[in-house]
């Protein structure tokens, strides 16, 4: 699904969009101007690996290593 970002030459607003095609024309929701610009966008991508490696270790509760348990 191609979302955009854009911010609005006119008003300086920033929104996204839902963009079909590159042909689609875009207008500003606030103003309604037509003069936009895409900026450039950055993605998330989650990972077992990731999720992993991002959980503390040790410490506070139940088999996180505080309670003794193992």
């Amino acid at each position: 699904m191609p979302i955009y970002e854009y911010r609005c030459r006119a008003c300086g607003g920033d929104f996204e969009k839902y963009v079909h095609t590159s042909s689609t024309a875009v207008a500003c929701p606030s103003c309604e101007s037509d003069r936009v610009m895409r900026k450039l966008s950055v993605f998330g991508l989650k990972t077992e690996s990731a999720v992993a490696t991002s959980m503390p270790s040790g410490g506070g509760s139940c088999c996180g290593g505080g309670c003794s348990c193992h």
